[in-house]
Protein backbone atom coordinates (compact mmCIF):
# COMPACT_ATOMS: atom_id res chain seq x y z
CA UNK A 1 0.00 0.00 0.00
CA UNK A 2 1.42 3.43 -0.92
CA UNK A 3 1.99 6.18 1.63
CA UNK A 4 -0.96 8.19 0.33
CA UNK A 5 -3.21 5.14 0.33
CA UNK A 6 -2.17 4.35 3.90
CA UNK A 7 -2.82 7.95 4.91
CA UNK A 8 -6.28 7.93 3.29
CA UNK A 9 -7.06 4.65 5.03
CA UNK A 10 -6.00 6.03 8.41
CA UNK A 11 -7.93 9.23 7.79
CA UNK A 12 -11.06 7.21 7.01
CA UNK A 13 -10.62 5.26 10.22
CA UNK A 14 -10.19 8.47 12.19
CA UNK A 15 -13.34 9.96 10.68
CA UNK A 16 -15.23 6.82 11.63
CA UNK A 17 -13.87 7.01 15.14
CA UNK A 18 -14.90 10.65 15.38
CA UNK A 19 -18.46 9.83 14.37
CA UNK A 20 -18.73 6.91 16.74
CA UNK A 21 -17.17 8.96 19.54
CA UNK A 22 -19.73 11.70 19.18
CA UNK A 23 -22.54 9.16 19.17
CA UNK A 24 -21.26 7.48 22.33
CA UNK A 25 -21.17 10.67 24.38
CA UNK A 26 -24.56 11.22 26.02
CA UNK A 27 -26.07 14.68 26.33
CA UNK A 28 -25.28 16.43 29.62
CA UNK A 29 -28.97 16.30 30.55
CA UNK A 30 -28.58 12.52 31.03
CA UNK A 31 -25.86 13.02 33.63
CA UNK A 32 -26.54 13.17 37.36
CA UNK A 33 -25.29 16.16 39.28
CA UNK A 34 -22.08 15.74 41.28
CA UNK A 35 -22.18 15.74 45.06
CA UNK A 36 -20.26 18.05 47.36
CA UNK A 37 -17.41 16.10 48.95
CA UNK A 38 -14.38 16.71 51.17
CA UNK A 39 -11.41 17.96 49.18
CA UNK A 40 -8.37 15.72 48.83
CA UNK A 41 -5.09 16.63 50.47
CA UNK A 42 -3.19 19.37 48.71
CA UNK A 43 -6.17 21.32 47.38
CA UNK A 44 -5.84 25.06 48.11
CA UNK A 45 -7.73 26.31 51.15
CA UNK A 46 -11.23 27.59 50.53
CA UNK A 47 -11.82 25.46 47.41
CA UNK A 48 -15.02 23.49 46.99
CA UNK A 49 -14.89 19.91 45.72
CA UNK A 50 -17.52 17.82 43.97
CA UNK A 51 -17.43 14.17 42.99
CA UNK A 52 -19.55 11.91 40.86
CA UNK A 53 -19.70 8.97 38.53
CA UNK A 54 -20.85 9.60 34.99
CA UNK A 55 -23.35 7.61 32.97
CA UNK A 56 -20.74 5.16 31.66
CA UNK A 57 -19.12 4.56 35.04
CA UNK A 58 -16.17 6.98 35.03
CA UNK A 59 -15.54 8.65 38.37
CA UNK A 60 -14.55 12.31 38.32
CA UNK A 61 -13.50 15.18 40.57
CA UNK A 62 -14.32 18.87 40.15
CA UNK A 63 -12.60 21.59 42.19
CA UNK A 64 -13.87 25.16 42.34
CA UNK A 65 -11.48 27.77 43.76
CA UNK A 66 -12.62 30.20 46.42
CA UNK A 67 -12.34 33.07 43.93
CA UNK A 68 -13.00 31.77 40.43
CA UNK A 69 -11.39 33.32 37.35
CA UNK A 70 -14.20 31.99 35.18
CA UNK A 71 -11.76 29.62 33.49
CA UNK A 72 -12.33 25.86 33.47
CA UNK A 73 -9.33 23.59 32.95
CA UNK A 74 -10.33 20.05 32.00
CA UNK A 75 -7.44 17.74 32.80
CA UNK A 76 -6.61 14.50 30.95
CA UNK A 77 -4.31 12.46 33.17
CA UNK A 78 -1.24 10.48 32.25
CA UNK A 79 -0.68 6.75 32.25
CA UNK A 80 -2.28 4.65 31.11
CA UNK A 81 -2.88 2.96 34.43
CA UNK A 82 -3.39 -0.78 33.93
CA UNK A 83 -6.14 -2.67 35.71
CA UNK A 84 -9.45 -1.29 37.00
CA UNK A 85 -9.61 2.50 37.40
CA UNK A 86 -9.00 3.79 40.92
CA UNK A 87 -11.05 6.70 42.28
CA UNK A 88 -7.95 7.93 44.09
CA UNK A 89 -6.33 8.71 40.74
CA UNK A 90 -8.17 12.03 40.65
CA UNK A 91 -6.90 12.83 44.15
CA UNK A 92 -3.32 12.24 43.01
CA UNK A 93 -3.85 14.43 39.96
CA UNK A 94 -5.29 17.43 41.76
CA UNK A 95 -2.57 17.27 44.42
CA UNK A 96 0.03 17.55 41.66
CA UNK A 97 -1.89 20.18 39.69
CA UNK A 98 -3.14 22.23 42.65
CA UNK A 99 -1.35 25.21 41.12
CA UNK A 100 -4.21 25.36 38.59
CA UNK A 101 -6.72 26.01 41.38
CA UNK A 102 -4.30 28.31 43.20
CA UNK A 103 -4.32 30.44 40.03
CA UNK A 104 -8.10 30.75 40.37
CA UNK A 105 -9.11 28.29 37.68
CA UNK A 106 -11.68 25.54 38.13
CA UNK A 107 -10.30 22.04 37.59
CA UNK A 108 -12.17 18.97 36.36
CA UNK A 109 -10.69 15.54 35.78
CA UNK A 110 -12.13 12.17 34.87
CA UNK A 111 -10.56 8.95 36.12
CA UNK A 112 -11.76 7.37 32.84
CA UNK A 113 -14.14 4.45 32.66
CA UNK A 114 -11.48 1.82 31.93
CA UNK A 115 -7.85 1.22 32.70
CA UNK A 116 -5.17 0.69 30.09
CA UNK A 117 -5.13 1.88 26.51
CA UNK A 118 -8.49 3.21 25.47
CA UNK A 119 -7.70 6.68 24.23
CA UNK A 120 -10.93 7.38 22.37
CA UNK A 121 -13.11 6.31 25.31
CA UNK A 122 -10.94 8.44 27.63
CA UNK A 123 -11.46 11.40 25.27
CA UNK A 124 -15.21 10.83 25.49
CA UNK A 125 -14.98 10.73 29.29
CA UNK A 126 -13.02 13.98 29.23
CA UNK A 127 -15.73 15.64 27.17
CA UNK A 128 -18.38 14.20 29.44
CA UNK A 129 -16.91 15.76 32.60
CA UNK A 130 -16.83 19.10 30.80
CA UNK A 131 -20.52 18.78 30.01
CA UNK A 132 -21.29 17.84 33.59
CA UNK A 133 -19.48 20.96 34.81
CA UNK A 134 -21.41 23.21 32.42
CA UNK A 135 -24.75 21.57 33.19
CA UNK A 136 -24.50 21.28 36.96
CA UNK A 137 -21.76 23.58 38.28
CA UNK A 138 -21.27 26.80 36.31
CA UNK A 139 -20.91 28.30 32.86
CA UNK A 140 -17.21 28.99 32.29
CA UNK A 141 -15.94 32.13 30.62
CA UNK A 142 -13.23 30.05 28.94
CA UNK A 143 -12.59 26.33 28.69
CA UNK A 144 -9.07 24.96 28.32
CA UNK A 145 -8.01 21.37 27.75
CA UNK A 146 -4.84 20.16 29.48
CA UNK A 147 -3.25 16.85 28.51
CA UNK A 148 -0.34 15.54 30.58
CA UNK A 149 1.92 12.72 29.32
CA UNK A 150 -0.31 9.95 27.91
CA UNK A 151 -3.15 12.34 28.64
CA UNK A 152 -1.87 14.43 25.72
CA UNK A 153 -2.93 11.52 23.50
CA UNK A 154 -6.36 11.77 25.13
CA UNK A 155 -6.44 15.55 24.73
CA UNK A 156 -5.49 15.53 21.05
CA UNK A 157 -8.25 12.98 20.40
CA UNK A 158 -10.75 15.00 22.41
CA UNK A 159 -9.77 18.17 20.53
CA UNK A 160 -10.54 16.52 17.19
CA UNK A 161 -13.57 14.54 18.35
CA UNK A 162 -15.22 17.52 20.06
CA UNK A 163 -13.79 20.60 18.34
CA UNK A 164 -16.44 23.00 19.64
CA UNK A 165 -15.83 22.19 23.31
CA UNK A 166 -12.42 23.78 23.80
CA UNK A 167 -10.93 27.23 23.33
CA UNK A 168 -7.29 26.37 23.93
CA UNK A 169 -5.15 23.31 24.57
CA UNK A 170 -2.03 22.84 26.71
CA UNK A 171 0.03 19.68 26.25
CA UNK A 172 2.73 19.03 28.87
CA UNK A 173 5.29 16.21 28.73
CA UNK A 174 2.98 14.90 26.05
CA UNK A 175 2.95 11.72 24.03
CA UNK A 176 2.83 13.56 20.71
CA UNK A 177 4.24 11.09 18.17
CA UNK A 178 1.27 8.71 18.05
CA UNK A 179 1.91 4.97 17.78
CA UNK A 180 5.54 5.57 16.80
CA UNK A 181 6.12 6.58 20.42
CA UNK A 182 6.00 2.92 21.41
CA UNK A 183 8.20 1.42 18.71
CA UNK A 184 11.41 1.68 20.70
CA UNK A 185 9.99 -0.54 23.44
CA UNK A 186 9.83 -3.35 20.90
CA UNK A 187 13.42 -2.48 20.05
CA UNK A 188 14.31 -2.71 23.73
CA UNK A 189 12.63 -6.10 24.09
CA UNK A 190 14.55 -7.45 21.09
CA UNK A 191 17.96 -6.12 22.13
CA UNK A 192 17.42 -7.09 25.77
CA UNK A 193 16.47 -10.64 24.79
CA UNK A 194 19.55 -10.92 22.60
CA UNK A 195 21.77 -9.80 25.45
CA UNK A 196 20.04 -11.48 28.40
CA UNK A 197 17.89 -14.31 27.06
CA UNK A 198 15.70 -14.46 30.16
CA UNK A 199 12.47 -12.73 29.12
CA UNK A 200 11.36 -15.41 28.37
CA UNK A 201 13.89 -17.97 29.51
CA UNK A 202 14.79 -20.83 27.12
CA UNK A 203 12.99 -23.23 29.48
CA UNK A 204 9.73 -21.26 29.29
CA UNK A 205 7.08 -21.21 26.57
CA UNK A 206 8.25 -18.91 23.78
CA UNK A 207 6.03 -16.15 22.42
CA UNK A 208 6.20 -13.22 20.03
CA UNK A 209 7.89 -10.49 22.07
CA UNK A 210 5.88 -7.85 20.23
CA UNK A 211 2.75 -8.90 22.15
CA UNK A 212 4.42 -7.88 25.39
CA UNK A 213 3.33 -10.91 27.37
CA UNK A 214 0.91 -13.82 26.76
CA UNK A 215 -2.57 -13.49 28.25
CA UNK A 216 -2.03 -16.44 30.58
CA UNK A 217 1.24 -15.14 32.05
CA UNK A 218 1.39 -14.57 35.80
CA UNK A 219 4.52 -12.40 35.64
CA UNK A 220 4.55 -9.32 37.89
CA UNK A 221 6.64 -6.14 37.67
CA UNK A 222 8.69 -7.45 40.58
CA UNK A 223 9.40 -10.66 38.64
CA UNK A 224 10.51 -8.63 35.64
CA UNK A 225 12.77 -6.41 37.73
CA UNK A 226 14.34 -9.53 39.24
CA UNK A 227 15.17 -10.87 35.78
CA UNK A 228 16.61 -7.56 34.64
CA UNK A 229 18.78 -7.32 37.73
CA UNK A 230 19.87 -10.93 37.29
CA UNK A 231 21.24 -10.02 33.87
CA UNK A 232 22.27 -6.38 34.27
CA UNK A 233 22.61 -5.81 38.05
CA UNK A 234 20.76 -2.52 37.72
CA UNK A 235 20.07 -2.67 41.46
CA UNK A 236 23.80 -2.47 42.22
CA UNK A 237 26.36 0.32 41.92
CA UNK A 238 28.36 0.23 38.69
CA UNK A 239 31.49 -0.77 40.63
CA UNK A 240 29.78 -4.01 41.69
CA UNK A 241 28.79 -5.06 38.16
CA UNK A 242 30.77 -7.46 36.06
CA UNK A 243 32.47 -6.31 32.84
CA UNK A 244 29.87 -8.32 30.89
CA UNK A 245 27.00 -6.58 32.71
CA UNK A 246 28.55 -3.17 32.07
CA UNK A 247 28.94 -4.03 28.39
CA UNK A 248 25.32 -5.11 28.08
CA UNK A 249 24.03 -1.98 29.81
CA UNK A 250 26.13 0.22 27.55
CA UNK A 251 24.77 -1.56 24.48
CA UNK A 252 21.17 -0.95 25.57
CA UNK A 253 21.85 2.70 26.48
CA UNK A 254 23.67 3.43 23.22
CA UNK A 255 21.39 1.51 20.85
CA UNK A 256 17.97 2.25 22.39
CA UNK A 257 19.06 5.78 23.38
CA UNK A 258 17.68 5.72 26.89
CA UNK A 259 19.51 6.35 30.17
CA UNK A 260 20.39 3.43 32.40
CA UNK A 261 17.93 4.45 35.10
CA UNK A 262 14.99 4.10 32.71
CA UNK A 263 15.72 0.59 31.43
CA UNK A 264 13.46 -1.24 33.89
CA UNK A 265 10.66 1.29 33.44
CA UNK A 266 10.68 0.88 29.68
CA UNK A 267 10.92 -2.91 30.01
CA UNK A 268 7.75 -2.72 32.09
CA UNK A 269 5.98 -0.70 29.41
CA UNK A 270 7.35 -3.01 26.75
CA UNK A 271 5.88 -5.94 28.65
CA UNK A 272 2.69 -5.09 30.49
CA UNK A 273 1.50 -2.06 28.50
CA UNK A 274 2.05 -3.82 25.18
CA UNK A 275 0.14 -6.80 26.55
CA UNK A 276 -2.75 -4.44 27.27
CA UNK A 277 -2.57 -2.99 23.75
CA UNK A 278 -2.68 -6.34 21.96
CA UNK A 279 -5.45 -7.59 24.23
CA UNK A 280 -7.57 -4.97 22.43
CA UNK A 281 -6.45 -6.02 18.93
CA UNK A 282 -7.28 -9.74 19.17
CA UNK A 283 -3.66 -10.49 20.19
CA UNK A 284 -2.30 -9.28 16.88
CA UNK A 285 0.50 -6.77 17.38
CA UNK A 286 0.48 -3.23 15.97
CA UNK A 287 4.24 -3.07 16.47
CA UNK A 288 7.20 -4.55 14.64
CA UNK A 289 10.91 -4.09 13.99
CA UNK A 290 11.26 -5.88 10.69
CA UNK A 291 13.86 -4.13 8.56
CA UNK A 292 15.09 -1.85 11.35
CA UNK A 293 18.84 -1.39 11.42
CA UNK A 294 20.13 -0.76 14.92
CA UNK A 295 23.14 1.46 15.43
CA UNK A 296 25.29 2.65 18.30
CA UNK A 297 26.71 -0.67 19.52
CA UNK A 298 30.34 -1.76 19.50
CA UNK A 299 29.57 -3.84 16.40
CA UNK A 300 26.31 -2.94 14.65
CA UNK A 301 26.75 -5.56 11.92
CA UNK A 302 27.08 -8.32 14.49
CA UNK A 303 24.15 -6.99 16.53
CA UNK A 304 21.75 -6.88 13.59
CA UNK A 305 22.88 -10.28 12.35
CA UNK A 306 22.30 -11.76 15.81
CA UNK A 307 18.77 -10.34 15.98
CA UNK A 308 18.05 -11.89 12.57
CA UNK A 309 19.54 -15.26 13.53
CA UNK A 310 17.68 -15.44 16.84
CA UNK A 311 14.29 -14.62 15.33
CA UNK A 312 14.06 -11.29 17.13
CA UNK A 313 12.45 -9.51 14.20
CA UNK A 314 8.70 -9.01 14.29
CA UNK A 315 6.20 -7.98 11.64
CA UNK A 316 3.42 -5.61 12.65
CA UNK A 317 -0.06 -6.78 11.75
CA UNK A 318 -1.56 -4.15 9.41
CA UNK A 319 -5.10 -4.48 10.77
CA UNK A 320 -3.91 -4.26 14.36
CA UNK A 321 -1.75 -1.25 13.51
CA UNK A 322 -4.71 0.49 11.85
CA UNK A 323 -7.00 -0.27 14.79
CA UNK A 324 -4.48 1.01 17.31
CA UNK A 325 -3.88 4.18 15.29
CA UNK A 326 -7.62 4.78 14.92
CA UNK A 327 -7.96 4.69 18.71
CA UNK A 328 -4.95 6.72 19.78
CA UNK A 329 -3.76 8.92 16.93
CA UNK A 330 -4.52 12.45 15.79
CA UNK A 331 -4.20 14.33 12.51
CA UNK A 332 -3.48 17.85 13.78
CA UNK A 333 -6.74 19.50 12.73
CA UNK A 334 -7.16 21.51 15.91
CA UNK A 335 -9.42 24.56 15.77
CA UNK A 336 -7.87 26.18 18.83
CA UNK A 337 -4.49 27.58 19.90
CA UNK A 338 -2.13 24.91 21.18
CA UNK A 339 0.87 25.29 23.49
CA UNK A 340 3.12 22.34 24.18
CA UNK A 341 5.88 22.02 26.75
CA UNK A 342 8.34 19.13 26.97
CA UNK A 343 11.38 18.34 29.07
CA UNK A 344 14.54 18.26 26.98
CA UNK A 345 15.99 15.39 29.03
CA UNK A 346 12.75 13.49 29.58
CA UNK A 347 13.59 9.79 29.23
CA UNK A 348 9.96 8.65 29.53
CA UNK A 349 8.52 10.60 26.59
CA UNK A 350 11.22 11.79 24.23
CA UNK A 351 11.32 15.49 23.41
CA UNK A 352 11.78 14.62 19.73
CA UNK A 353 8.12 13.66 19.59
CA UNK A 354 7.38 17.39 19.68
CA UNK A 355 8.63 17.61 16.13
CA UNK A 356 5.88 15.21 15.08
CA UNK A 357 3.23 17.52 16.54
CA UNK A 358 4.72 20.44 14.61
CA UNK A 359 4.84 18.50 11.34
CA UNK A 360 1.27 17.26 11.65
CA UNK A 361 -0.19 20.64 12.50
CA UNK A 362 1.68 22.23 9.62
CA UNK A 363 0.50 19.51 7.26
CA UNK A 364 -3.08 20.14 8.42
CA UNK A 365 -2.68 23.86 7.77
CA UNK A 366 -2.59 24.68 11.48
CA UNK A 367 1.06 25.50 12.00
CA UNK A 368 0.20 29.06 13.06
CA UNK A 369 -1.91 27.68 15.91
CA UNK A 370 1.06 26.04 17.64
CA UNK A 371 3.64 27.41 20.07
CA UNK A 372 6.17 24.96 21.50
CA UNK A 373 8.20 25.48 24.64
CA UNK A 374 11.01 23.34 26.01
CA UNK A 375 12.24 22.85 29.53
CA UNK A 376 15.68 22.09 30.87
CA UNK A 377 14.47 19.14 32.91
CA UNK A 378 14.62 15.37 33.04
CA UNK A 379 11.44 15.28 35.09
CA UNK A 380 8.48 13.83 33.26
CA UNK A 381 5.63 14.23 35.72
CA UNK A 382 5.93 17.83 36.90
CA UNK A 383 8.27 20.72 36.12
CA UNK A 384 7.50 22.67 39.32
CA UNK A 385 4.88 25.19 40.37
CA UNK A 386 6.69 28.07 38.66
CA UNK A 387 6.34 26.60 35.20
CA UNK A 388 2.63 26.17 34.59
CA UNK A 389 1.04 29.58 35.38
CA UNK A 390 3.01 31.31 32.56
CA UNK A 391 1.79 28.64 30.16
CA UNK A 392 -1.85 29.08 31.16
CA UNK A 393 -1.48 32.88 31.09
CA UNK A 394 -0.02 32.78 27.59
CA UNK A 395 -2.73 30.43 26.35
CA UNK A 396 -5.50 32.59 27.80
CA UNK A 397 -4.02 35.77 26.31
CA UNK A 398 -3.88 34.04 22.94
CA UNK A 399 -7.49 32.88 23.23
CA UNK A 400 -8.95 36.12 24.54
CA UNK A 401 -6.81 38.80 22.93
CA UNK A 402 -5.47 37.02 19.87
CA UNK A 403 -1.92 37.66 21.07
CA UNK A 404 0.17 34.71 19.96
CA UNK A 405 2.87 34.06 22.54
CA UNK A 406 6.50 33.26 21.89
CA UNK A 407 8.77 30.90 23.80
CA UNK A 408 10.87 33.94 24.76
CA UNK A 409 7.84 35.78 26.10
CA UNK A 410 6.68 32.79 28.15
CA UNK A 411 10.16 32.41 29.64
CA UNK A 412 10.24 36.13 30.48
CA UNK A 413 6.79 35.93 32.07
CA UNK A 414 8.02 33.10 34.27
CA UNK A 415 11.01 35.16 35.43
CA UNK A 416 8.77 38.14 36.16
CA UNK A 417 6.61 35.94 38.36
CA UNK A 418 9.65 34.43 40.06
CA UNK A 419 11.71 37.49 40.92
CA UNK A 420 12.72 35.92 44.23
CA UNK A 421 13.60 32.58 42.65
CA UNK A 422 14.42 32.95 38.94
CA UNK A 423 16.19 29.57 38.96
CA UNK A 424 12.74 27.94 39.17
CA UNK A 425 12.13 29.03 35.56
CA UNK A 426 13.51 26.26 33.36
CA UNK A 427 12.34 27.32 29.90
CA UNK A 428 14.93 27.16 27.09
CA UNK A 429 13.43 29.44 24.40
CA UNK A 430 16.07 28.74 21.76
CA UNK A 431 15.78 24.95 21.86
CA UNK A 432 14.67 23.16 18.68
CA UNK A 433 13.99 19.40 18.86
CA UNK A 434 15.40 17.01 16.30
CA UNK A 435 13.21 14.69 14.25
CA UNK A 436 11.89 11.62 16.05
CA UNK A 437 13.81 9.37 13.65
CA UNK A 438 17.01 10.53 15.32
CA UNK A 439 15.82 8.92 18.57
CA UNK A 440 13.63 6.00 17.49
CA UNK A 441 14.85 3.89 14.58
CA UNK A 442 12.43 4.39 11.65
CA UNK A 443 10.49 1.48 10.18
Amino acid sequence: MSFMSSWRFLSALLVGAVLSGCALTPPATQEAAPAVAPCPAGVPAGARCLRGQDSVGAHYLIVMPQKWSGVLVVHAHGGPSLGPPQITRADEDIKRWAITVAEGHAWAGSVFRQGGFGVTTAAEDTERVRRIFVSHVAQPRRTLLHGQSWGAMVATRAAELFPNSWEGMLLTSGVLAGPTTYDFRIDLRAVYQHLCGNHPRPTEPQYLLAIGLPAESKMTPADLASRANECLALNKPAAQRSPDQLRKIKTIVDVIRIPENSIIGHLNWGTFSLQDVVSRTAWATPFGNKGVRYTGSADDTALNAALDAKGLRFQADPKAAAAFAADVDYVGKFRVPVISSNGIRDSTVFVEGSDTLKQRMERAGNGARLVQTFVNSADHSYFGDAMYPPLFDALLAWVEQGTKPTPQGIAASCRERQVANPAACLFVPEYVPKALATRIAPR
